[in-house]
């Protein structure tokens, strides 16, 4: 049987457009050969919907889209979305895995293992399936998992968070290919993390593990894709590309599949998941453009980068603001940095709005002397320079600490945490210089001095 492993970028909510993506990825399966396309997690409502799930117009319009679409779809497909629960005493809403096939929904598998620590907060909506069943499909008897169902190998695992391993209880009713429709976030080395324990799957099971993932961003989560087909030999047959919408095909009766090229490095592989996030945040919030503060400084220099690869140089303002304490150095520094990635730029100085801050204060302060207070009116002001622009031009503003700044409370509150997206709030400074070194891998982008030079307040 020829699977299309089908993985594509939804909008929470957006129904229509996610069953329009839906469509066109089975038609595309379709045209090349396919017998079943395996979509991810959620797909039709879009993942996470949170507390959207509390609301029963929202339950009822994933169940209407669910119908149309089964009416619709060219070949059987197995969709996620979120169903109701009948004759339950416990939470109405159920995770579920939905085959399509002949116009209809012919089989449903709810998801077991729920979530409910880190970002997830799954028990919280959701009735847990109470077993699970396989499918027999052509010539294939299918085990159909939702994500953290393939999350509790007890031979992979050190500890356990469940009980029961639904892996475990298909195998043992003789499912011949594990299917696993997910929406794992990424975050740093989780992808090695992924293969291993699917791969230990496939071999421990013996049997080929199908792997579906999301991709692309939303709010503070980003879905790395990189779906994966892996032989009961624990060798990877079938991946998607990372990061991006991607269908790809792996047939069981060969265990063959066509496999896209990978990020090299962890570093790439971050870099992309920033270009994503970036891309998918502005896009999903309306925005087409954005506006980088630019001191001169490292932290400033690579979100500027990680905008002009994610927008688009044409739709990112470089603003230069310097103060009365600003180097030569860091002006030049902003400036070179705005001519090498082709963004327009303006200087915007500060020292004639801080002076007049101080005038307008010191009746009272007094004879305090200057300290921490004058230094954080100057990055007040520049967040204030940078909303204003927002709010005239319709711009989003990308803010630019650092989680090690952050984690420390190295920066100032309504200054330069002023913004939409702090693009690399998690990205501690060690890496800052890491993702400046990839950014830099082919030609100087970010001027040397900028890397070179100690940070500053």
């Amino acid at each position: 049987m020829k699977i299309a492993l089908a993985q594509f970028n939804p909008t929470v909510g957006d129904f229509a457009g996610n069953a329009a993506r839906i469509l066109d990825l089975a038609g595309q399966a379709k045209q090349r050969g396919a017998d079943l396309a395996v979509f991810t997690e959620l797909c039709l409502c879009g993942y996470p919907p949170q507390d959207l799930l509390e609301r029963p117009a929202f339950l009822d319009r994933n169940i209407d889209e669910l119908k149309a679409l089964a009416g619709k779809v060219p070949l059987p497909a197995l969709v996620g979305y979120a169903g109701r629960v009948k004759n339950s005493a416990g939470k109405s809403a159920a995770n579920k895995a939905a085959l399509l096939c002949g116009g209809r929904v012919v089989f449903e598998q709810s998801k077991m293992l729920l979530p409910t620590y880190d970002v997830f907060d799954e028990s919280r909506y959701f009735q847990p399936a109470d077993k699970q069943v396989v499918y027999s499909f052509k010539d294939e008897k299918l085990g159909i998992t939702i994500c953290e169902d393939v999350w509790n190998d007890p031979n992979f695992w050190p500890t356990r968070l469940y009980e029961r391993d639904p892996v475990v209880e298909l195998s043992k009713q003789g499912t011949s290919v594990l299917l696993n429709l997910s929406a794992s976030p990424y975050t740093i080395d989780k992808r090695n993390l992924r293969f291993e324990m699917l791969r230990a799957i496939a071999i421990k099971q013996q049997r080929p593990v199908v792997y579906v993932n999301q991709v692309g961003g939303d709010d503070n989560l980003i879905f790395d894709g990189a779906s994966m087909a892996i032989t009961a030999d624990g060798r990877v047959a079938a991946q998607a590309l990372a990061f991006k919408e991607d269908l790809v095909l792996f047939d069981t009766a060969t265990g063959q599949g066509e496999i896209h090229k990978q990020p090299p490095t962890e570093i790439a592989y971050a870099y992309e998941a920033l270009l994503t996030g970036t891309a998918d945040y502005v896009r999903k919030c309306g925005f087409k453009k954005v506006l980088v503060g630019l001191s001169g400084g490292i932290d400033s220099a690579v979100v500027a980068s990680i905008a002009v690869d994610a927008l688009g140089a044409e739709n990112v303002l470089g603003v230069s603001m310097p103060g009365p304490f600003s180097s030569a150095g860091s002006k030049s520094d902003a400036a070179t940095l705005a001519k090498n990635l082709g963004i327009p730029f303006t200087s915007l100085p500060i020292t004639d709005v801080f002076e007049e801050y101080k005038r307008a204060l010191a009746p009272a302060f007094g004879d305090r002397p200057a300290d921490v207070t004058e230094e954080n009116i100057q990055a007040r002001i520049r967040g204030n320079y940078l909303m204003a622009l927002s709010n005239k031009f319709g711009s989003m503003v990308l803010s630019t600490g650092n989680k090690s700044e952050l984690a420390v409370g190295y920066c100032t509150l309504y200054g330069d945490m002023a913004g939409g997206l702090a693009v690399i709030s998690d990205v501690p400074k060690l890496m800052v210089y890491e993702l400046a070194a990839w950014i830099n891998r082919e030609r100087e982008l970010i001027p040397a001095s900028t890397i070179e030079k100690p940070p500053s307040a």
